[in-house]
């Protein structure tokens, strides 16, 4: 069984559109800290993996302001939690000039104990250089390090003043195309998420790897 690490039912939901069979595993992973949602996730993956001892998929994602050089990218929990989202739009507003480009990006983690050929995305998890290069942390009871398999997604909008009241996190604030996500109903968002996105990559390579 492929166990999705979060304690969001509502991205389980979401995985369900793309995947035959996935379960929510509610586990408190070790959240690194950095300027790249890759090796947050990949750290992420080993330590469920390990924790759970069957196959795991983890997540980790941001708003990335262009005009704020990503910010607050792999910090947008944090910033979210402290500050709220209104704020990060009161400081775009007063900061930046129209468009205020942004994209939200996604990157799932995959993690079985088992070998893979060449990752789709560009970072190859079985190679120790690459993987230590990305984050990896060598347990002590390890010898050899985990290897992960990357995806990522990323869909490009910009930031506007809160509208709607669906989704969560940033989505009033972040429009695409015209609407903002929460504008969106769950299969509209979905369509163009950017967690949609790296799930439809995830799901065509697991539908081979199994």
């Amino acid at each position: 069984m492929l166990r999705y690490v979060t304690t969001n039912p509502g991205k389980v939901r979401e995985a369900l559109e793309y995947l035959d069979a996935v379960e929510q595993l509610d586990y408190d992973y070790t959240e690194v800290q950095g300027s790249d949602l890759g090796p947050i996730a990949a750290h992420g993956a080993r330590e469920a993996y390990r924790h759970a001892g069957e196959p795991v998929l983890v997540d980790d994602a941001g708003l990335f302001v262009d005009g704020f050089e990503g910010f607050p990218g792999p910090y947008s929990s944090y910033v979210e939690e402290t500050l709220g989202v209104e704020a990060v739009y009161r400081l775009a507003e007063r900061e930046l000039d129209e468009p205020r480009r942004a994209a939200f990006k996604c990157t799932l983690a995959y993690c079985d104990g088992e070998e893979f050929e060449a990752s789709p995305d560009p970072i190859d998890r079985d190679d120790r250089t690459a993987a230590a290069a990305h984050g990896a942390e060598r347990d002590e009871e390890e010898t050899d390090l985990l290897p992960v398999k990357i995806f990522e997604g990323t869909v490009r909008g910009r930031i506007v003043p809160p509208r709607g009241d669906g989704g969560f996190g940033y989505d009033p604030i972040f429009e695409h195309d015209g609407t903002t996500f929460a504008e969106m109903d769950a299969a509209e968002k979905n369509a163009v998420s950017h967690r949609g996105r790296a799930l439809a990559k995830f799901g065509e390579w697991f539908a081979e790897r199994k």
